[in-house]
């Protein structure tokens, strides 16, 4: 069954696409085989927390077929929320692919001009020297925040200040692939930004982290 943490009473359907549920499950499947790597030991994750399994969330969108499927899965649960943008990214490498395949799939299939971004985790000193690369933010830019992976969501978040505080642009949703502990929630909730999670640990069967699970 979908996980519907990230929904709210009131929220619109998940979704549009009449074979959502078959392509969820699809995905669910592709991540949880390709994707889902499980340790003997625990191991340091990029968030700083220790953890028996790590989700490689690129290896496991490596086939264009697949990263072609999480877009569209993506794109379909942001409309279904009524929600429009005109660009969508967020901190590299986490978002690039996804980037990159949403701003595609929305504009050949859907017919909506899309350009993606990727923000620097720092500037890189020379020529524009610019954070956020590739569509040109402005505050007229409305835009969707991706991630693969979210664990505390110490880079999704930094994403958003940094797209917010540089370029004045909107955010008007976030969107990651996995999320790991719920942590993020709080942070978008207080913004008014809708964090729309495509799976959670519960979806992928794993502990939570940070949250005095046997994650530790």
């Amino acid at each position: 069954m979908q996980s519907n943490a990230a929904d709210s009473p009131g929220t619109e359907p998940r979704t549009t696409d009449p074979d959502h549920d078959q392509k969820w499950n699809q995905l669910l499947a592709i991540m949880h085989d390709r994707g889902l790597i499980r340790f003997d030991e625990p191991r340091q994750l990029s968030s700083g927390e220790m953890s028996l399994d790590f989700i490689d969330a690129k290896r496991a969108l490596s086939f264009g077929a697949d990263l072609w499927l999480a877009a569209g899965i993506i794109c379909d649960s942001v409309a279904a929320r009524g929600i429009e943008f005109s660009a969508a990214g967020g901190l590299t490498m986490g978002a690039d692919h996804l980037a990159h395949a949403v701003a595609l799939y929305r504009s050949q299939v859907l017919g909506s001009p899309t350009e993606w971004f990727v923000v620097r985790k720092a500037p890189k000193g020379r020529g524009t020297n610019q954070t956020v690369e590739g569509a040109a933010l402005s505050s007229e830019s409305k835009v969707l925040l991706l991630d693969d992976i979210v664990t505390t969501g110490g880079s999704i978040i930094q994403a958003y200040e940094r797209v917010t505080q540089e370029t004045g642009a909107t955010v008007v949703a976030a969107v990651t692939m996995v999320d790991r502990s719920g942590l993020a929630n709080k942070f978008f909730a207080d913004q008014g930004v809708p964090y729309l999670p495509v799976f959670t640990y519960s979806d992928l069967g794993i502990d939570p982290i940070g949250q005095g699970s046997a994650a530790q």
